[in-house]
């Protein structure tokens, strides 16, 4: 690898990839040369980077020869197929899908969390669950302060993170109303406009979805903590961009609502806002194009022993994963971790 690396993006005409080439940009991160990448059809297409445009190349196996790092955001399939190849080049992958976020090789990481896990990495990186970054950065120094034993987690996830087609969806179904038409379901089960879909991806056999199992799973490993308890319910709202979570914990010692706004004002990537008297907390929409994971409505839980209930958003395409993954290249490099110790680790 050179000194100053090359670095590609997948996906890059997806909504995702195009932030992903805009964070990389204005974080000023130390590129000899980015490229971008996407499926045979958008070949040739133009995306923007800061000032200039790159053109699209079509992803192919033998795309990444000479190429240090590459983001990837084009979906599991692209991924499980493409990432391998990428090592196998001398690539290393921070990996946007959920393809490789539960393989033992791959380390998955929030760097204000867990960024030593980036330590024995062995090619692929993968980036976690939006729903589930936002809350680990919030619950994790709670975790160090006071133990943590027990989390119940409520998700009001925004159609961006369907991609375009989810918030074009509620666009038009708006439109429809509005004008009197019947809106179509092409997207989501059922009409998003005005309603909420307590569904997000599949169901699994033990009637949550896939969603809530992904936050539950990523959760424990990201802590690396299998004794704590995690269950999520997490729905889907007519909102365009940040998630919104209403969080439970319960920690193994007592930490007050007080001790608990102070420790996290001081915590990386965190704002507080919880002056609720005054209308004071985070909402989707003032949350929505920053970097920041924000907090309010900290207070206790009078139900049970050392209860804390509060309220999480962000802005689940920056920080839920654009952000998060050029954090993770930001570490890579800054620990000179930028190299792929076992070329051949995902080829079968």
């Amino acid at each position: 690898m050179s000194s100053i690396p090359v670095v590609a993006v997948v996906g890059a005409t997806g909504a995702v990839g195009r932030e992903m080439l805009k964070t990389l940009h204005d974080r000023g991160f130390p590129a000899s040369k980015v490229l971008a990448f996407a499926s045979a059809k958008s070949a040739g297409d133009l995306v923007p980077f800061g000032d200039d445009e790159l053109e699209v190349h079509e992803l192919k196996e033998d795309s990444f020869d000479g190429v240090d790092l590459a983001i990837f955001s084009a979906g599991g399939a692209t991924s499980t197929k493409f990432a391998p190849h990428a090592v196998k080049s001398g690539c290393t992958v921070v990996d946007n899908s959920a393809a490789w976020r539960m393989d033992p090789r791959c380390p998955l990481v929030v760097p204000e969390v867990n960024p030593d896990a980036l330590e024995n990495h062995k090619g692929i990186i993968a980036n976690p669950n939006c729903s589930t970054i936002q809350m680990v950065v919030v619950i994790k120094p709670i975790k160090d302060a006071a133990g943590l034993e027990r989390v119940v987690v409520s998700t009001y996830q925004a159609v961006s993170g369907t991609g375009r087609k989810g918030m074009d969806e509620l666009e038009r179904q708006v439109r429809d109303l509005f004008n009197g038409r019947d809106p179509e379901n092409n997207v989501y089960p059922c009409q998003i406009a005005f309603n909420i879909l307590p569904h997000i991806d599949i169901f699994m056999d033990n009637d949550y979805t896939k969603e809530e199992m992904k936050m539950v799973n990523e959760t424990v490993k990201i802590l690396d903590d299998p004794s704590v308890k995690v269950t999520a319910t997490c729905a889907r709202v007519p909102v365009f961009f940040s998630h919104a979570e209403s969080v439970n914990v319960q920690t193994a010692k007592h930490l007050s609502a007080r001790d608990c706004r102070a420790l996290l004002s001081q915590a990386p990537s965190i704002a507080v806002l919880d002056n609720p008297r005054e209308g004071i907390y985070p909402t989707p929409l003032a949350c929505g194009g920053t970097d920041e994971v924000f907090v309010g409505r900290i207070r206790d839980d009078e139900s049970i022993e050392n209860g804390l209930n509060m309220w999480i958003v962000a802005d689940n395409v920056r920080k839920g994963a654009a952000l998060n993954a050029v954090q993770i290249a930001e570490e890579l490099l800054k620990r000179d971790l930028l190299r792929v110790p076992d070329r051949d680790a995902f080829l079968s």
